[in-house]
Formats: C-alpha cells, sequence, structure tokens
C-alpha cells in the first residue's frame, strides 16, 4: 500500500482536474482487479493506472502525452516496467504492449472512461444502473462520448483476450466497487 500511496501524492500533486482524477481512479481500480484475476502483483498494476494519465494537465499534446511523464516517473524513481506500460497505452509512442500489464492499462483505459460516461446519462447517475446492454448500445451512437475511441475499446479487449462483453462486465463491476470514490 505504501507505493500507492506514494503514487497517490505525485497524481495529486500534478493533477487538479477532479474529473481527471476520477479517470485515473476508475483505470486503478480496474488494472487492481484485473492483475487479482490473472494472479500478479495488484499494487503495481493499480500504481500503473493510477499514474497513466498524471502528466496530461502540463502535457495535453500526443508530442509530449505520456513521453514527458515517463522522464517525470524516471526521476522519481518509478520502474522501468511501469513506466513502459504507461508509455505504451498511447498508441503514438511507438511502444508495443507485449505484458499483460501494458495489454490491460490500454483495454482498460478508454472503456473506464466511457462507462463513466454511461453512468452519467443514467437518471440517478448511478454505475450500478449500468448494464453491458447498454453500453454497447452506447458504443454505436457517435454522438454520445464523441472523445471515446470505440476501435480502442474493441482492440483493447482482442489484445487482452478477452471477449468484449466479458471485459465491459468485468470493468464495470470494478468500478462499482469505488462508485461512491467515483461519485456515481
Amino acid at each position: 500500500m505504501e507505493e500507492y500511496n506514494k503514487a497517490l501524492e505525485l497524481m495529486h500533486e500534478f493533477v487538479r482536474n477532479e474529473n481527471l482524477r476520477k479517470h485515473m481512479y476508475s483505470v486503478s481500480e480496474a488494472m487492481r482487479q484485473y492483475a487479482k484475476k490473472y494472479g500478479d502483483d495488484e499494487e503495481k498494476w493499480a500504481v500503473t493506472g493510477l499514474l497513466h494519465d498524471f502528466d496530461w494537465e502540463i502535457h495535453p499534446n500526443a508530442e509530449e502525452h505520456p513521453v514527458k511523464g515517463s522522464e517525470i516517473l524516471k526521476q522519481r524513481g518509478y520502474s522501468e516496467e511501469i513506466r513502459r506500460a504507461i508509455l505504451s497505452h498511447a498508441g503514438y509512442t511507438g511502444v508495443s504492449r507485449d505484458s499483460l500489464m501494458e495489454k490491460a492499462l490500454y483495454a482498460c483505459d478508454e472503456l473506464s472512461g466511457f462507462i463513466v460516461a454511461c453512468a452519467l446519462v443514467q437518471p440517478m447517475k448511478k454505475i450500478d444502473d449500468v448494464r453491458v446492454e447498454s453500453v454497447r448500445k452506447k458504443m454505436k451512437k457517435k454522438e454520445f462520448a464523441r472523445n471515446v475511441n470505440r476501435e480502442d475499446i474493441i482492440k483493447g479487449a482482442e489484445e487482452l483476450g478477452v471477449e468484449l462483453d466479458e471485459h465491459i462486465e468485468f470493468v464495470l463491476s470494478a468500478l462499482k466497487g469505488i462508485s461512491g470514490k467515483l461519485g456515481l
């Protein structure tokens, strides 16, 4: 838990936007649950998810994010494994996704944001009211959450080797576990 708390401090140092923080909590929790499923290091995966976008506010463009953030993480003593996973979540960096952790980060990133968007349009704005079927329907509506790349969601599940509905259900379940933290 010490490593996670250190990462949380770093994230709070760089991220002021509450919605971006919530996105990072979401990805972190989805990553933690996938690590548990695969019998891997839950804290390391959660830290990777928490820090994947920590530099977005200071480097909000493809030329710098997450490359410049990786340099900061290196200075702060974060492992090559974590930094590589963070670099690999952005396809334009040219860093391939080889490890299971790298594939999970890519798979959880866009989907987590999309599921939160689905919750926010529910009458009670509760993640408990979101269903896999409604996520799939909204994925077909280009005007809904138009900044979320649907191809990345589909490709992420494929790279992780899970069926899309199963992946949606898994991430949805992870986010339900922290609904209070997300305000949903």
